[in-house]
């Protein structure tokens, strides 16, 4: 599996990790069963948040044993991001987790309270030892000018942000923002929300074509595109351990710049938004 910085955190994470929304709808055991999986291939980068329901009782209990292999990441609600909130949100995260610290904690979209208070409540779960690093959630670029203010250089850890073939507008400015700032990128829902290309349409059939140059799969050809900068990273979900499998041998998978340009041209970027999209 390729790994890649985390913005300024000393600490190289695989390029393809694991996404958890959701995760807590699925059989348990299978679900942890695919987490697992996912460890066993080398995607150690496991993504969790408060507001995903049971995920983080599910997450806890496979990283069980096996917590120093993980990059653990977990996310505060706006709503409970006060100083003091953030510390008890984290907290409550740490319980249900089973851990002692987190690797990184992001806050999950800009809200009412102010960046300093929040980034004070980071700053000190950081030197409490509870958390290694801390970034962003869901970001624009103003949003991003006013946390690089409030939070200062070489704090913000990384943008998770959502990517997909169908959804490409953090390319137009969040992207570049973040690659001058030495900021992680990270896709979520990066197969989209259940709407994957199907092989009978245009797009689909270039993945398709291209897949079977490769002996790959279609989403594997999906994954190893949209972390085709040095920045990018991807966290997709799986509640299988062979739909696990399948996501991490995109971290092998190389794609020619031929390749790149078909898909770039199947799935063309669009006009920028007026607001950075979420879902």
């Amino acid at each position: 599996m390729e790994r890649r910085p985390f913005g300024p955190v000393p600490r190289e994470v695989p390029v393809i990790g694991q996404g958890t929304w959701y995760i807590d709808d699925a059989h348990r055991p299978t679900a942890v069963a695919a987490l697992r999986r996912g460890l066993d291939l080398g995607m150690t980068h496991i993504d969790t948040a408060e507001m995903y329901g049971d995920a983080e009782i599910v997450v806890g209990e496979a990283i069980a044993g096996r917590r120093d292999e993980v990059f653990l990441v977990s996310k505060v609600l706006p709503t409970n991001a006060s100083r003091a909130g953030t510390v008890a949100a984290c907290e409550r995260s740490l319980a249900r987790l089973r851990t002692d610290r987190l690797d990184c904690y992001l806050l999950h979209w800009p809200g009412s309270h102010p960046l300093e208070e929040t980034f004070a409540g980071f700053e000190r779960l950081r030197e409490q030892g509870k958390i290694l690093s801390w970034g962003l959630s869901n970001f624009d670029v103003p949003d991003l000018d006013a946390a690089w203010k409030a939070g200062g250089e070489g704090r913000i850890a990384c943008n998770q942000v959502l990517y997909h073939l169908g959804e490409r507008a953090i390319e137009h400015a969040v992207l570049p923002w973040c690659e001058k700032h030495g900021v992680a990128v990270v896709a979520y829902s990066p197969f989209g929300h259940g709407d994957f290309p199907g092989p009978r349409t245009p797009g689909g059939r270039v993945l398709e074509e291209i897949a079977a140059s490769h002996g790959a799969t279609a989403r594997q050809v999906v994954l190893r595109f949209l972390v085709r900068r040095p920045s990018l990273l991807a966290i997709p979900k799986a509640t299988s351990a062979e739909h696990a499998a399948d996501n991490a041998a995109a971290g092998a998978l190389r794609l020619t710049d031929a390749e790149l340009a078909r898909i770039d041209a199947a799935f063309p970027l669009g006009p920028r938004p007026r607001r950075l999209p979420m879902l």
